[in-house]
């Protein structure tokens, strides 16, 4: 018998996002393994006497991070019958990584549960007033990471997504974003699409940045933007500046 591992999603930030079944297993949790995305107001929340670990994997670090590191954690302390809390921020298994956590446990035979949570891609616009569908404007969305793994196969044909549904999130784009842009540009994309640049999401500091694809990155140099940030594209950007509830938040 072993212990079991709990692949909890923390949300975009606002710890009143965590879910209540993610908010227990922290509160039961022998160990929490948690990682960069996790807001400090959520860590705030694991118990003084829990275990924590820092497992996150900073952009630009060694991929092997997450078998060397992450994965042999969480079988070290599933073999001596610990509870163990994975804890990611936004989903597991919307870009983070909760697929490949759950079949390494499986493999080892290591019992797990996945706990949704809400999506930085979903949480993160709601905040800036951004729908990121609309009967009027978007009928098709795209959930894309900007960091694609340099084993993956296929990449992702920007060219192709300018023009395949109507509004795009992009993960971890901010870096390659100016690279982007001009390859929706190239594939056909109007060079006056609407786009949101989103930093904090849903936290105290949360900012949007709206602008249009052809400018977007000039726009931003010299605005301190840093990552983690959460970019939309699509008409329904416009409704931002009309159905914002950031006020509300105290953002």
């Amino acid at each position: 018998m072993t212990g079991v591992v709990y692949l909890v999603g923390s949300g975009p930030g606002d710890p009143n996002l965590l879910t209540r079944r993610g908010f227990d297993l922290i509160q039961l949790a022998d160990v929490v393994l948690y990682d960069r995305l996790v807001s400090k107001e959520i860590i705030s929340l694991i118990p003084k006497q829990t275990k924590k670990i820092y497992v996150g994997r900073s952009v630009g670090d060694d991929y092997c991070h997450q078998e060397q590191y992450t994965n042999k954690l969480m079988l070290k302390y599933a073999q001596i019958k610990k509870h163990i809390v994975r804890l990611k921020g936004g989903d597991p298994m919307i870009f983070g990584r909760g697929g490949e956590e759950a079949e390494y446990l499986k493999n080892h035979m290591i019992k797990f549960e996945i706990v949704p949570g809400i999506s930085s891609g979903i949480g993160v616009p709601t905040y800036s007033g951004i729908p990121l569908t609309h009967r009027k404007m978007s009928s098709s969305l795209a959930f894309v990471t900007g960091n694609e793994t340099p084993y993956k196969r296929n990449k992702i044909d920007w060219k192709k997504l300018a023009n395949c549904v109507d509004t795009i999130v992009i993960f971890m784009g901010l870096s390659k974003l100016e690279s982007i842009c001009k390859q929706f540009i190239d594939g056909g994309m109007n060079k006056n699409m609407p786009i949101a640049v989103i930093q904090h999401g849903t936290m105290k500091n949360h900012k949007t940045t709206l602008g249009k694809i052809s400018t977007i990155s000039d726009q931003i140099k010299n605005l301190d933007v840093e990552p983690p940030v959460i970019i939309v594209i699509g008409d329904v950007v416009n409704l931002s500046k009309i159905i914002s509830q950031c006020e509300i938040h105290g953002t």
